[in-house]
């Protein structure tokens, strides 16, 4: 499923810049201060999308594939490393966790299509809020899906600061895992495009 996720984020999107409420209107600015508005670059809109666009949708797109993307880049560095579930994927089709490759595009191309409606029916749930999460309400706080059996900051310094490593890592991470697939696009290993060290194969960790 992870690795289902991580595709996700291929639709990359430009950083999006926080937008208070739909309610506030798309012509609203951005200041510093503002949840992901952070240094180096501030505000940053090249292209002149906050003046006419709804920042919200985008900023809700841009957490939403930050936090596919910190999924999918564990899953690569898991896998990467040797880890894998007990047992078998399908017993139907014989196939064991173990068997399935480590690539991001073989592991994608090793899966039955049982596998692939699983992976489906369960992103279906979790996106309209059935299974895991609630759905995104389109005027509350963007990214606001955990429920309340999910951690709350009251104190709004620290929540400040929790939104925004989250949306440094996120952003790092859709990066990250592009650059993953792009390695693999080239024909080199994920992690490990020279190699590993000295050339050889990266090492088994697990």
């Amino acid at each position: 499923m992870i690795a289902a996720l991580a595709l996700q984020t291929t639709a990359f999107q430009m950083p999006a810049l926080k937008a208070p409420t739909r309610a506030m209107g798309a012509s609203m600015g951005f200041k510093e201060g503002d949840i992901g508005v952070l240094p180096p670059l501030g505000v940053f809109d090249p292209l002149g999308l906050i003046s006419s666009r709804d920042m919200q949708r985008y900023e809700i797109m841009e957490i939403k594939h930050g936090r596919a993307a910190m999924m999918g880049f564990l899953h690569v560095i898991l896998v990467q490393g040797g880890a894998r579930f007990p047992g078998y994927l399908s017993t139907s089709a014989g196939l064991k966790f173990a068997d399935v490759p480590s690539g991001c595009f073989e592991s994608l191309e090793a899966l039955p299509t049982a596998a692939w409606l699983q992976i489906m029916t369960v992103t279906c749930m979790m996106e309209s809020g059935y299974f895991l999460f609630e759905a995104q309400d389109p005027k509350g706080e963007p990214g606001n899906i955990g429920g309340e059996a999910w951690v709350r900051y009251d104190d709004p310094a620290t929540k400040a600061f929790k939104l925004n490593i989250e949306r440094q890592n996120g952003r790092a991470a859709m990066m990250g895992i592009t650059g993953c697939l792009v390695h693999e696009l080239l024909g080199v290993n994920a992690l490990y495009p020279t190699g590993g060290l000295g050339g050889a194969a990266p090492p088994t960790i697990f």
